[in-house]
């Protein structure tokens, strides 16, 4: 049940509203200014009415408190001027007292459902090329992810991006920027482990002429170089502690004094900062400073490894096989069935990485129009699990020379799944049967709808 906060401070209208979204299954909560609207943390909700004229705030001051939650404001000066107005600050739309109830059900509902379909979708990113693509995987772990991303990019907080190396932290980084109010600033980069530790601070907070040997003329640092913007600290953890020390002060006071001067100047920066190692660990052993790690863990986002993504690896794999084709002109090059059993069973320890390079190799090496495992060169796991079966959906795009090349290795894939549920739902779940498989339950509900297979009653028990 969707949970709407209507801000009015005219109790009759605020309680003919209440009633009227009530009757239509909506969950109602009441204020009657923005304080106390405030007080009910409108981010709670999953949608915000509020009256344009208050007492005290206007309603307009609620559309950055709720962000990215939407809010609709209503108005009794049914002029464009006052509406544009509420546009231009955010506001999803606006309705006009007295307004038509049928009109207001109807705005709510599309609202709703906008806000409910942007929210499905992973987080967009723009790549070098200026082309938008969205972020790659439909796991559990990548949904809440994503469900961070969209409610911490508009806070305009710090944030601390956790994760094994590998997994796109900087990915992470680029949408909390893009999708933030400091969209059209800009973005800076630094991996602290990739520059030396006697020119980091000289990097990150510039130097004046002479300030050291070397320093023959004054230099910008990159905290200054991201004022106005965001700042992507990777491998926050390798940074030494003199400059811990100094980061400490820009994101205290806001403020920054290049090395060899004696003046300081104020920066306005988002930091986020990103790591695989454990920075309270760190900080009990006094490698990393307590208390930079507390100002740098306002926000925190858990980045899970690849081996934790289910059926994500197949994903990525197809979206950087098809880059790394047109790189080499290889295009018509398809991995083989048993190159991509070989991805879906492989623990990557070197996550999205260790997967790019996995398939560069298997396009430069590969002969003919298949990669073969050989071709891909990953190392032997002795511990490997059982290789479950490739999902028809996988291969579906293969050409028929690809699928007559590759038939002798088994039978086909819609006659073993047909066997194996019919074989099985008897005493398994759609849970089970679907870890069985290797195939996620939406992908097992959507092949027995494509081959006519109807769930049992009692598996529909059993799953539930």
């Amino acid at each position: 049940m969707h949970k709407i906060l209507i801000v009015e401070d005219e109790a009759i209208i605020r309680s003919a509203l209440k009633r009227l979204l009530e009757r239509h299954d909506y969950a109602v909560s009441e204020a009657e200014n923005a304080e106390e609207a405030e007080a009910l943390d409108p981010q709670r909700f999953d949608l915000v009415i509020s009256d344009l004229r208050l007492p005290g705030k206007e309603g307009t001051s609620l559309i950055e408190r709720a962000a990215p939650v939407p809010v609709l404001i209503m108005t009794s000066y049914a002029s464009m001027r006052s509406a544009i107005d509420s546009l231009k600050q955010g506001a999803v739309d606006y309705i006009a007292k007295p307004f038509d109830h049928a009109e207001l059900v109807e705005t709510v509902s599309r609202v709703l459902h906008q806000q409910a379909m942007r929210q499905s979708e992973p987080p967009a990113i723009t790549d070098e090329g200026g082309s938008q693509q969205p972020m790659i995987g439909d796991c559990d772990a990548m949904q809440q992810v994503y469900t961070r991303i969209r409610k911490t990019a508009p806070a305009d907080v710090t944030v601390l991006i956790l994760g094994e190396s590998g997994t796109g932290k900087e990915l992470v980084a680029r949408a909390l920027h893009q999708q933030s109010k400091r969209a059209a600033a800009p973005l800076v980069s630094v991996n602290c482990a990739a520059i030396p530790e006697t020119l980091i601070e000289s990097e990150l907070f510039g130097h004046e002429k002479g300030a050291f040997t070397g320093a023959s003329a004054s230099r910008t640092g990159l905290v200054e170089a991201a004022d106005g913007g965001t700042l992507f600290l990777d491998e926050i953890g390798e940074l030494p502690l003199d400059a811990q020390a100094r980061l400490l002060r820009v994101l205290q006071e806001g403020e920054i004094r290049k090395i060899g001067s004696v003046e300081t100047r104020h920066v306005d920066v988002r930091l986020i900062a990103a790591t695989h190692r454990d920075l309270a660990a760190l900080s009990k052993s006094g490698e990393f400073r307590l208390d930079l790690y507390y100002r740098l863990n306002v926000m925190q986002i858990d980045l899970p490894p690849l081996r934790e993504r289910e059926d994500d690896v197949l994903a990525i794999a197809d979206i950087l096989l098809d880059k790394a084709l047109k790189r080499h002109g290889r295009e018509g090059l398809r991995l083989s069935r048993a190159a991509r059993q070989d991805l879906r069973d492989y623990p990557w320890p070197g996550n999205v990485r260790e997967l790019e390079n996995a398939l560069e190799r298997g396009v430069i090496l590969a002969e003919g129009h298949l990669i073969h495992p050989d071709d891909l060169g990953l190392a032997p796991v002795a511990t490997r699990p059982p290789p479950a079966p490739v999902t028809a959906a996988e291969t579906a795009d293969f050409d028929d020379t690809s699928a007559a090349d590759e038939a002798a290795e088994g039978v086909s894939l819609e006659a073993y799944f047909q066997h194996f549920v019919l074989e099985h739902q008897d005493h398994m779940s759609e849970t089970e049967l679907a870890q069985k498989l290797g195939i996620s339950r939406k992908n097992l509900w959507e092949r027995r709808q494509r081959l006519g297979i109807p769930r049992k009653k009692h598996a529909r028990r059993a799953s539930s």
